[in-house]
């Protein structure tokens, strides 16, 4: 596998100046079960992160939630001092009470707490991509992207993420600060989010998309998207990816694994080329 191949999903700037190579990874799969404590294997943990910069991703997704308090020590465990064209992107908004237990705590001081904790759990000055995890339905949600604009202001966040939104949410953010990312669940099963990839697209908003590989029955035998990877001689995660990549150019799939073997497989879905056919099966297939 050549050195550097997740470059060919091509590029996006993020916020119009970042620079990072659209498919990236995503750090969640780097803990416990339940995405609670630490991962069965840290060592391995640590060569995945080690050699997904070195296949190129310049893209890591990750959240103080994570573990909680795991994925961030053991990116910088892994990487630090970091390349210089690196972007962690991480997020905070959401605490732990036990595996798979997540609540939403939006209050702008403890955004403002976690953004701290991140800052020195990382090993960074600035934090390049600081996303809300989850709108507190509990906080006005002028107060909460308001104590991110002005973390940003202070120099603390270079860029504002929100994830999980809707457009009209994502509109109302839009008045208190300039969002440059979104993060909503969406893959070959699950297009549910079409209009904030399609809002996103419009006003030049990455879109990372959670869960990019649920292929489920359209990857078991005699599935669409078996068949087709077949044809291509790709996995049908590859193909799941590929048709993310060409879906749009603000398109930023962050697939997680936990072995190197894995992210191997997943990245090599930057150079697979798909047809125009290959494309309309794949949307008419989940089209329902």
């Amino acid at each position: 596998m050549g050195v550097g191949i997740a470059t060919q999903s091509g590029t996006f700037d993020l916020g119009g100046e970042r620079t990072v190579t659209r498919l990236g990874y995503g750090t969640m799969q780097l803990t416990g079960p339940g995405v609670w404590g630490d991962p069965k294997d840290p060592d391995e943990a640590v060569r995945v992160l080690r050699r997904a910069v070195e296949l190129g991703v310049n893209l890591l997704d990750t959240a103080d939630s994570y573990g909680p308090v795991v994925a961030e020590p053991l990116i910088k465990r892994a990487l630090h001092p970091y390349p210089a064209d690196l972007v962690i992107a991480t997020k905070a908004g959401l605490t732990r009470s036990g595996p798979n237990d997540w609540r939403a705590v939006g209050r702008p001081e403890y955004l403002r707490q976690q953004a701290e904790l991140s800052l020195r759990h990382l090993g960074v000055e600035r934090i390049e991509l600081f996303q809300l995890h989850r709108i507190d339905p509990k906080v006005p949600l002028a107060d909460q992207v308001g104590e991110l604009k002005l973390l940003q202001q202070e120099g603390k966040i270079a860029h504002i993420g929100l994830s999980e939104v809707s457009v009209e949410e994502l509109k109302a953010a839009q008045e208190t600060a300039v969002i440059a990312t979104v993060q909503n669940r969406y893959n070959l099963t699950d297009r549910s989010s079409e209009p904030l990839l399609d809002y996103a697209e419009e006003q030049g908003i990455g879109f990372i998309p959670w869960f990019p590989l649920a292929t489920g029955a359209l990857a078991g035998e005699g599935g669409p998207l078996r068949d087709i990877a077949a044809r291509l001689d790709a996995t049908p995660s590859q193909v799941a990816l590929a048709w993310l990549l060409h879906r749009s150019p603000v398109m930023l799939p962050i697939p997680g694994t936990s072995s190197v073997a894995h992210l191997e497989d997943n990245l090599a879905a930057a150079e697979l080329k798909l047809s125009d056919q290959d494309l309309a099966e794949l949307t008419a297939v989940t089209a329902d």
